[in-house]
């Protein structure tokens, strides 16, 4: 394709819009002005700028929301864990950055090890349509799962409903362990999220595959490693090469 023909398939309005998620601390966080900034924002202005087009940010506060953008074609590109349900609507760049998923519990739980989260009567919280979600969804047997309608509301939705298990992004679960108190993360981890860049399958695939060279490189530059330095995000790893 064109530089011409990539426009159009990006950019049909004449404007790049990045479908951006603040809900997870790792990839973007609000500004005051209701715009957002991070990684994910980086890498966005970094596309728009190699299609010679302006940028246009659509923000929202859950990955839900931010999927739903993308698959209805309300935003061209945006920033996502990898999942092969949200697969159905995306296509899916390798990924950028790695990220863990975590169990969080009381300081009095008897739960020590994640093998012990999965029993009869344990009621464990997720995010709505968050990455862990649509996996827990599809893992949990005996567990009942409770859905908080963000990532960033599970740990106080935890506490208000009395639950057993919180789940979620190590960072977030960590910061909210360090400001609610009496919370301990369980050793490891459940999964490794793989954050990815996507847009609409619509879009077509030397677009996808014009999208997938660009997060590469990025990755290969520093570009990805030295954007997580500048907005102080500790604990995330950058993707290795090709990392499907």
């Amino acid at each position: 394709m064109t530089l011409t023909d990539l426009v159009k398939a990006f950019a049909p309005n004449g404007r790049l819009r990045a479908s951006i998620n603040t809900g997870n601390p790792i990839l973007a966080a609000p500004t005051p002005d209701g715009s957002a900034k991070g990684v994910s924002v980086d890498l966005a202005q970094g596309f728009a700028q190699r299609l010679g087009v302006p940028l246009e940010l659509v923000v929202f506060d859950t990955a839900a929301k931010s999927v739903d953008a993308v698959t209805q074609e309300q935003a061209d590109i945006g920033f996502f864990a990898i999942d092969p349900r949200r697969g159905e609507g995306i296509h899916f760049t390798p990924p950028y950055v790695l990220i863990e998923g975590c169990y969080a519990v009381r300081n009095a739980s008897p739960v020590t090890a994640m093998d012990q989260v999965d029993r009869e009567g344990t009621r464990l919280v997720v995010g709505q349509g968050s990455a862990y979600d649509l996996l827990l969804s599809r893992e949990i047997r005996r567990a009942t799962l409770l859905r908080a309608p963000s990532s960033p509301a599970v740990v106080d939705y935890f506490i208000e409903h009395g639950a057993d298990v919180a789940a979620g992004v190590k960072q977030q679960l960590e910061a909210d362990a360090k400001r609610i108190g009496g919370l301990r993360l369980l050793p490891g981890h459940f999964m490794v999220i793989r954050q990815a860049m996507g847009c609409p399958r619509s879009r077509g695939e030397e677009a996808a595959r014009f999208l997938a060279q660009y997060v590469e490189e990025m990755k290969a530059s520093g570009f990805v490693t030295e954007a997580l330095a500048r907005h102080g995000i500790e604990g995330a790893a950058v993707a290795p090469a090709g990392n499907p």
